[in-house]
């Protein structure tokens, strides 16, 4: 059988069966008949997934595997590799959503003649939306090729059936790419969508770097006109093949035409195959610091109109590229490294791109908006000067990394603001051709006030922040709020409690023992969690609590993936399983609603039996933590089903309850006055620095 080609690890054969790795281990102990390993290594064994199936049906552990993971283990266990398979999926689910009763005749046949069967009916679906073969990223696959994805190809079919052919694709390709995120160049969904809305609605529109495709999505969210052209490059075959496909398979029923599709693999700017091509819209995530770019053999190029770029300035090649292949007036968006604005060796390049009107705008964006996420990149607005049309006196600049710290960009509020204050300022000077000054957030600059010996474009140069943090009334609110916080915590702080005559002995039991029992339901993420800066993008998603917000008690900050997420209710009691640290969290109304993230081990206690706060409370102990705890090289994992809790009533739980609930209030009421004391320390050395405040 085919099937037995796919193999599973042992996390996968945990999400099988929804239970901790650490079961798997003690499965293979202690069964003798449980199947042995098939590829991997000594560390890390492969299993052939069929015999799993099997095995964990027989022990009554697995009633039927669900669809979705059965699917996916199929295509991560692929003996070709996972995006092979995909490749090979999204073929089929493109098949089905265009010819779906040419499918069911196929389907009917045996594994080997439908693998011989199925590239003739590939090529009838390929062809028409990507062009004949030898145009096209994707070759159609051979029968051979093809054999040992049957039941992986039959499996995405009937997923297709369930969830209809673009939403089956869009769980696999986030499923892939959430497990797979340092494979991959990644533009989130968020930072994509402003790109196309900065650049505009596009007939024609491409991207050089396409990577996954997610730029490229997102203009064809932003605007599904029909007869759109879109376009894409990648060195690497297997990514342009697979925007392709995502690009067919995008969108929804009902809706506009689907677009034309066209997509080269080669080196952009060693051999562009897209030459001919005259867009709207260029969007681009390139790659960064590339010594390689092809400095030595491109010295004439006709890209180069304002200077052949410096070895250590391939970020300047890729600018050019984009604004060859716009038509007069094009708008092009490009995601850069901050030193772009500031090197030496770049300064002649930006000097002309400013006085011929190419270079339209600089926004500086909020570090771990886009990885990598500790520097915050910027995005350059070009636009490609019309011959009649005079230069643009002024440039804007716009800083947006006092709006969302790093860790708080990845939520949609904090996202939502930096979104808007770009697009109000950009279309105000795009309508108007200036801006007045926003402090600290904008202002359009004279190019003649740039073109000095540094022509330095970095926008917070341009935009010092705002006197003493919004001005002394502001600092004046802050100290209010905090000497009111510092009221609140001097009122919370615990009481000298009675202290006992001894330790209490209480009776013990286990969470795994109330689990069993019935008195809580142990849950753990279903599917893993991104941040907001996932590339699947085109889809509402969830918030998600991570494990630093149930450290740090902030608000739920990640993006649950496509698929099935764990939903929060109020509650709940969510304890971090990596890192060590004596630490729980109950589920508020506020937070209610949000996804369980990965790392994170939910508690859902029966109110009859077990009191939340009293959960939670025992659980946070430290001699508690120590015991459910294994060390490994790098880091401290949580056996929840490990931890105890003294066997007490309802009533003396609610006691216990009520206590650690004030506990809980006194710590929340300490982190806020941190925050608040840390503002307005930062804000009086401002004001002071910057001669607003007087020192009494």
């Amino acid at each position: 059988m085919q099937d037995n080609a796919t193999e599973v690890t042992a996390a996968g054969i945990a999400r099988l069966a929804g239970v901790g790795r650490a079961a798997v281990s003690n499965w293979r102990r202690r069964h003798a008949d449980f199947p042995k390993p098939v590829g991997g290594t000594d560390t890390s064994p492969s299993f052939a997934l069929a015999e799993i199936e099997d095995w964990l049906r027989a022990q009554g552990k697995l009633a039927e595997v669900p669809l979705r993971e059965r699917v996916w283990q199929q295509l991560a266990g692929h003996p070709a590799g996972p995006v092979t398979a995909l490749l090979h999926a999204a073929s089929v689910l493109l098949l089905v959503h265009d010819r779906p009763t040419e499918w069911l005749a196929l389907d009917k046949a045996d594994d080997d003649a439908l693998a011989e069967r199925l590239p003739a009916a590939l090529e009838g679906v390929l062809t028409p939306r990507f062009g004949h073969a030898t145009e096209r990223a994707l070759p159609t696959p051979a029968p051979n090729a093809l054999l040992p994805s049957v039941p992986l190809l039959r499996g995405a079919a009937e997923l297709a059936a369930e969830l209809g052919a673009r939403s089956a694709f869009a769980f696999l390709l986030g499923r892939h790419l959430d497990a797979n995120p340092r494979q991959y160049t990644l533009t989130p969904p968020g930072p994509a969508e402003l790109m196309a809305t900065l650049a505009g609605p596009a007939t024609t529109a491409l991207d050089p770097a396409c990577g996954t495709g997610a730029l490229l999505h997102a203009v064809r969210a932003l605007d599904p006109r029909p007869g759109q052209r879109l376009y894409g490059q990648d060195t690497t075959a297997e990514l342009a093949a697979l925007t392709a496909l995502r690009l067919a398979l995008d969108g929804q029923d009902g809706e506009a035409a689907a677009p034309i599709v066209r997509t080269a693999a080669a080196d952009t700017l060693r051999h562009d195959t897209l030459a001919d091509v005259r867009a709207d819209v260029v969007l681009a995530h390139p790659p960064f610091n590339e010594r390689g770019w092809g400095h030595d053999e491109l010295a004439y190029d006709p890209r180069w109109e304002y200077g052949f770029p410096a070895r250590t300035e391939s970020e300047l090649a890729w600018v050019q590229h984009a604004l060859a292949r716009l038509r007069d007036g094009g708008t092009a968006v490009l995601l850069m490294p901050p030193a772009v604005t500031s090197r030496r060796s770049g300064r002649r390049i930006r000097a002309d791109l400013l006085r011929r009107g190419a270079l339209r705008a600089v926004i500086a964006l909020p570090a771990g908006a886009v990885p990598p996420n500790n520097i915050p990149l910027h995005l350059w607005v070009l636009r490609r000067p019309a011959a009649a049309a005079p230069a643009a006196p002024e440039l804007l600049l716009v800083d947006t990394t006092s709006l969302a710290a790093a860790g708080d960009v990845r939520e949609k509020q904090s996202w939502t603001a930096v979104r808007d204050a770009v697009l109000d300022a950009w279309r105000t000077f795009d309508r108007a051709g200036a801006l007045a000054e926003r402090p600290g957030l904008a202002r359009s600059v004279p190019v003649i006030e740039l073109l000095d010996d540094e022509v330095d474009l970095a926008p917070a140069r341009r935009l010092p922040p705002p006197a003493a943090a919004g001005g002394t009334g502001e600092l004046t609110a802050v100290r209010e709020r905090l000497t009111d916080t510092l009221r609140l915590t001097t009122e919370l702080t615990p009481k000298a409690a009675t202290h006992a005559a001894s330790p209490a002995r209480w009776p013990q039991t286990t969470i795994g023992e109330l689990a069993r029992a019935g008195a809580l339901t142990l849950r753990s993420a279903a599917t893993s969690v991104t941040t907001a800066a996932s590339g699947t993008g085109g889809h509402a998603r969830v918030p998600a609590l991570t494990d630093h917000d149930v450290l740090t008690g902030t608000a739920p900050s990640g993006t649950a993936p496509d698929g099935e997420p764990v939903v929060l209710q109020a509650g709940d009691v969510v304890v971090p399983v990596v890192g060590g640290g004596a630490t729980a969290r109950v589920i508020d109304e506020a937070t209610a609603g949000a996804a369980l993230g990965r790392g994170l081990a939910l508690l859902r206690p029966d109110p009859a039996a077990l009191d939340p706060w009293f959960l939670a409370g025992f659980l946070r102990g430290t001699a508690n933590n120590r015991q459910a705890s294994s060390y490994a090289s790098t880091a401290t994992r949580l056996d929840v089903r490990r931890l105890q809790l003294p066997r007490l009533p309802l009533a003396e739980q609610a006691r216990y309850g009520a206590r650690f609930r004030t506990l809980a209030a006194f710590e929340d009421a300490l982190r806020l006055a941190g925050r608040l004391g840390e503002q307005l320390v930062q804000g009086l050395h401002d004001g002071l620095t910057d001669g607003v405040i007087e020192p009494e």
